[in-house]
């Protein structure tokens, strides 16, 4: 089964459970969410339901994400600048590389962390992922920042 089907799976599955409606929109979103290859925000889900003329509210939007995220079908990153949704086809597991100059956001390959945390004993817990921010200057940004340095260090001479 891909990750489309799964997705839809899930989706049908949790509002029988739970005796709740399945509307269009809730699976429109869900179309266009597993549409992303990475993260994606609220407005880029909304631009991205407008390009398959399909219009729907902010409040829809965002209370369609809540849902996603018990099921779990996203997962919601809060980076600082703003907050960010990515499918969990991808994997519950993250690690991102976030700069301090210019808010990018990349992620890291989990492979080792994901083999360490199969591992890790935990009390009285049951674990179901993990994710990591790492906090740093990527190196566009250090590039400029050393430019200006030099640029500034020649002036002073």
């Amino acid at each position: 089964m891909d990750e489309n089907n799964k997705a839809y799976a899930m989706l049908t599955a949790f509002l029988d459970e739970r005796k709740l409606r399945k509307t269009p929109e809730r699976y429109a979103i869900l179309e266009a969410v597993c549409s992303f290859n990475g993260h994606f925000t609220l407005q880029e889900l909304s631009d991205r339901m407008e390009e398959q003329h399909f219009r729907v509210s902010r409040a829809t939007l965002y209370n369609t994400m809540l849902l996603f995220e018990k099921i779990p079908l996203v997962v919601n990153h809060r980076f600082a600048q703003h907050a960010v949704y990515e499918s969990t086809s991808l994997s519950l597991n993250h690690c991102h590389q976030i700069c301090k100059v210019c808010g990018k956001v990349t992620e890291l390959s989990a492979q080792p962390l994901e083999e360490a945390f199969a591992t890790l004993k935990t009390k009285r817990f049951h674990k179901e992922s993990f994710s990591i921010e790492i906090h740093g200057i990527c190196s566009a940004c250090y590039a400029k920042m050393n430019r200006k340095k030099k640029t500034n260090h020649k002036k002073e001479k």
